[in-house]
């Protein structure tokens, strides 16, 4: 990986009592290699991984300048299990539980994730109240939009997906300031077969140039106007990571907002393989009983 790379030259400079700011290295990046420590940095958060999470989700408005919910939110915690798998782990799998509220409990998704663009992601969704798999397209047409929710929230499966970066032009735009930190203005464009897939025709990323994490992304439909904005904050280290604890994604056409905020992330989890399959999802005695087992690594 480009870190450990980074890495070994500093010791080098160092050594030689050259020591120059790792700003300035990081920046003779390519804009290719900076989605790659980015990718690199998202999937490092799941990969033998149990994280909890709350996600909230209400309409939003604009009083006194500030972004608000102009309603009470609808509030879920959910616990999530990942792991890494194939070559350099660039495929995930993972699974989410809801735990609350209590109606909703049970309710589960199962995400394959490929780093290969001739691979399309596979992702089922578990709905215990009719006791069935309901298999996610993974093509993402305007009708698709619901379906392919996470827990009925304005965050998708496609918002979730790391890796296939030969699908996209990616160019540096500029180097740029946002929220007071110096970001790379990244522009992604997705190629003619990616297009077929996607809801966006372009996105833009702010990644900070130090700890290769989002702190804000704006994604467009095919006639270029806005239709999603994320914003990243509450970065900090959690477990050695980077990691914006707080990811606020924004439907600007529904005027709709959801908020992930990560409550705990603990990674060297050993996950048995068994445990990322449908079987978690649809038997509730298995997966408790192999969750108190993952807890258990960590308390």
């Amino acid at each position: 990986m480009r870190r450990n790379i980074l890495g070994k030259g500093l010791v080098c400079l160092i050594a030689a009592g050259l020591l120059f700011p790792l700003q300035i290295i990081a920046q003779d990046l390519s804009a290719r290699e900076i989605m790659e420590e980015l990718e690199d940095n998202r999937r490092a958060t799941s990969n033998s991984a149990l994280s909890r999470m709350q996600l909230s989700t209400c309409k939003f408005g604009v009083r006194e300048g500030k972004i608000t919910c102009a309603e009470r939110p609808r509030v879920k915690s959910l616990e999530s299990v990942g792991k890494g798998y194939g070559t350099d782990l660039r495929d995930t799998r993972s699974v989410a539980i809801l735990l609350e509220p209590a109606a909703e409990r049970g309710i589960g998704m199962l995400s394959f994730i490929y780093d290969d663009g001739a691979r399309d992601n596979e992702t089922w969704l578990y709905l215990s109240a009719l006791g069935r798999v309901k298999r996610i397209a993974s093509g993402s047409s305007d009708d698709e939009t619901e379906p392919g929710s996470l827990f009925g929230s304005e965050f998708t499966t496609e918002d979730q997906d790391t890796g296939k970066l030969d699908e996209y032009e990616i160019n540096l735009l500029e180097e740029t300031v946002e929220a007071g930190r110096e970001v790379w203005k990244i522009e992604t464009i997705p190629n003619e077969e990616r297009a077929l897939k996607s809801r966006y025709s372009r996105t833009v990323l702010y990644v900070d140039k130090e700890r290769f994490v989002e702190l804000r992304i704006e994604m467009y439909d095919q006639y270029g106007k806005e239709i999603k904005r994320m914003l990243g904050s509450r970065v900090e280290q959690m477990n050695g990571i980077w990691v914006a604890r707080s990811t606020t994604i924004m439907n600007l056409v529904t005027n709709r907002l959801s908020n992930m905020a990560f409550l705990e992330m603990h990674t060297g989890i050993d996950v048995p393989d068994e445990f990322l399959t449908q079987r978690t999802l649809t038997d509730a005695a298995f997966r408790e009983t192999e969750l108190e087992k993952l807890r258990a690594q960590i308390n």
